[in-house]
Formats: C-alpha cells, structure tokens, sequence
C-alpha cells in the first residue's frame, strides 16, 4: 500500500512539473507592452496538450485611439488574436492548441497596436517556445 501511496505522489509531482508556468520576457513596441507575462506547454491530455499564457496587456499609448491585442499560433495553424482595450491594462490567460493532436511542441507568441485598415500594424518581436 505505501508504494502504491509513493508511485501516485511521484507521478503527481511529476505532472505538476510538466505543466509549471514559466516567466516570459516583456514585449513591447510602440503603443503596446504584454508584461508580468508566463507560459506553459500542457502535458498530453490537460487543456488540450496546448500552450498557455497570461498576463498584462497595455495599451502605452492613450492618445493614439488604437486598440492592442495579443497574438499566438501553434504549429500548423493561423494566428489568434486576443484583444484588450483602449487606454486600459487588461489582464489575458489563454490557451492555444491543435484539436486534432494529443500536444503541441512549437508555439510563438505576439502582442501588436492596431493601426486600422490603412496602416500595418506594429507588433513586439515574436517569441518561439519549444516543448
């Protein structure tokens, strides 16, 4: 009985591990900043084996009237978009995964000013994360 105890202690540690948030560096570019920031790869069969991230999104710049969001992709799909808002600071904790696979193993992660239609917009370098 105390192995059996043991074995499912370890094995809970274990999956704690696999899924510990990790400190994100700050992304910033002009108008926009996603700090306080961390992630995680989920292991198999917890939120989708997905890559999770929060924290803080700011708009910098009140003046502009330009929103800001967050984007993340994961190998083979588009990028998703996370809005926040306008002359605020808005606290984001997503997931991001493929339906179709038991985990993900690369994800990238964004955070840009919308411009409008007329001018591109500018986003902060991109983050790779690897599992």
């Amino acid at each position: 009985m105390a192995v059996l105890a043991a074995g499912l202690f370890f094995t809970g540690a274990g999956s704690a591990v696999a899924d510990a948030w990790r400190s994100m560096p700050m992304l910033e570019s002009e108008g926009v900043a996603f700090e306080k920031a961390k992630y995680t790869m989920y292991p198999k069969f917890t939120k989708h084996g997905g890559f999770g991230f929060k924290g803080n999104l700011r708009d910098v710049n009140h003046g502009d009237g330009h929103n800001v969001y967050v984007q993340a992709r994961v190998e083979g799909y588009s990028w998703r978009r996370f809005n926040g808002q306008q002359k605020k600071t808005v606290r984001i904790q997503k997931e991001v995964y493929d339906g179709a696979a038991l985990y993900v193993s690369n994800a990238w992660i964004r955070a840009c000013r919308d411009r409008g239609s007329l001018r591109p917009d500018n986003c902060t370098r991109t983050l790779h994360y690897t599992r």
